[in-house]
């Protein structure tokens, strides 16, 4: 599907959709513990579906009721001897449950879709197989797990996916034994490695944090939780916090935790470093942003690497230079982000350049016209914000990419007073 916007957004209000990466892990927790739960997630989008799908597949039953998920839990005692697991292009599904399925024991086929199979694997991939899992050869499709993960050591670098790290939490506590997670190199990304540790907690794991080890106490079970909730979503709300800060008139988000453990909380931080003004009500989950003079600032993407796209748009918004670094890892996202940001905002009329772990911008009026999302739900709602600071239309092909992670995104746009032709 393409869409032209032909009149950008006017303001008003909308509330946050759910945290895709909160309902991952309740959706596992819940799918190994002793007893039924229920969920509350309001909103379903591709990666969530796929992640039901793939637990469905090693032996739970996850039924969507009103409102969100029942979840019947993996039984021990009849697991599938094999098992087909469908991921889509979601990797945190793929990177999550492979570990998963080790630890289960259970030979399992992963399909991953579009980009998913050549995102790189290791060193998860070589933990894995020095532990005697069977692991076929790094982008294969489908991608075979055999063999049954045991507790012990597992050392693996934390500079390169957050993911890696959040699988072993997930997996070790269903082996016989203490397990330690050792990690090496610095930590990137801990935000969302600490979101799998609140849930497996919520779940009955005791797990500890010291001098750079995770370790696993040799008695923790998943336990249900009875009835949890999906938090609001920081990394899709920041496209309206940012438009907010680009539009003709405030946009208020609602529905948010500022206590999350959401790395991606830190929009409200540097959108006041851009120079936002913002009204916060934490006691009520509301954040309104205005339009605002903005500034260019300096951006260390290390640890809010999904923000980079749509913060480069409002740095096109910006008076003088903005540089985000150490975002060499969007290189190897649903696009290659470095890569389509660029050529995204500079197909706009903005004045983006690639550097070697980031991108510069300078401030620049955006004039419009047609950009391709490359099949990336960030590029595609990136585009989607841009079009505040465009002086003409703007086309954004293949725009039904949001269906990765927010259905609803151009819902939510038109009723932000968002005028659109679907074609």
């Amino acid at each position: 599907m393409n869409i032209t916007i032909a009149k950008p957004p006017v303001g008003g209000e909308i509330r946050a959709i759910t945290s895709k990466s909160a309902a991952h892990r309740l959706l596992i927790c819940a799918a190994l513990a002793d007893g039924e739960t229920e969920l509350t997630c309001t909103d379903i989008s591709k990666d969530i579906s796929a992640t039901v799908d793939c637990l469905n597949a090693l032996g739970a039953r996850i039924t969507r009721v009103d409102g969100g998920f029942h979840i019947v839990p993996v039984s021990r005692d009849r697991l599938p001897e094999q098992a087909v697991c469908r991921c889509g292009e979601s990797g945190s599904t793929l990177r999550f449950l492979i570990p998963v399925a080790a630890a289960l024991g259970v030979d399992t086929a992963f399909i991953p879709e579009g980009r998913l199979p050549e995102r790189p694997l290791s060193p998860l991939y070589e933990t894995l197989v020095s532990h005697g899992v069977s692991l076929s050869e790094q982008g294969s499709v489908p991608f075979f797990v055999k063999g049954t993960l045991p507790a012990g050591t597992y050392t693996i670098a934390a500079d390169v996916s957050s993911q890696f790290i959040s699988g072993l939490v997930f997996s070790l506590p269903l082996t016989d034994g203490e397990s330690r997670i050792r990690l090496t190199g610095k930590f990137e990304s801990r935000s969302y490695v600490d979101m799998t540790v609140n849930a497996v907690k919520k779940f009955g794991i005791d797990i500890d944090f010291l001098d750079n080890e995770y370790i696993i106490n040799t008695d923790s079970v998943y336990r249900t939780a009875g009835q949890v909730t999906a938090e609001g979503d920081w990394s899709n709300a920041a496209f309206w916090l940012c438009a907010g800060a680009c539009a003709h008139a405030p946009i208020t988000v609602t529905g948010l935790d500022f206590d999350s453990l959401q790395g991606d909380k830190a929009v409200i931080d540097l959108l006041a470093r851009f120079g936002a003004r913002m009204d916060i009500d934490r006691d009520n989950g509301r954040c309104t942003v205005y339009p605002s003079a903005l500034r260019g600032i300096d951006i260390d993407a290390s640890n809010i690497p999904d923000l980079v796209p749509v913060l480069a748009t409002v740095a096109c918004a910006a008076e003088g230079t903005t540089n985000i670094y150490n975002a060499v890892r969007l290189r190897i996202k649903e696009s290659d982000r470095l890569m389509t940001v660029r050529t995204l905002l500079t197909a706009l009329g903005g004045d983006v350049a690639e550097t070697a772990d980031g991108l510069r911008i300078h401030g620049a009026a955006l004039v419009g016209g047609a950009c391709d999302s490359f099949n990336d739900h960030r590029i595609a709602m990136s585009a989607a914000v841009a079009s505040l600071q465009c002086k003409q239309p703007v086309t954004v092909t293949n725009a039904s990419a949001v269906e990765k992670s927010y259905p609803s995104f151009w819902t939510d746009f038109e009723r932000l007073g968002g005028v659109l032709i679907k074609e």
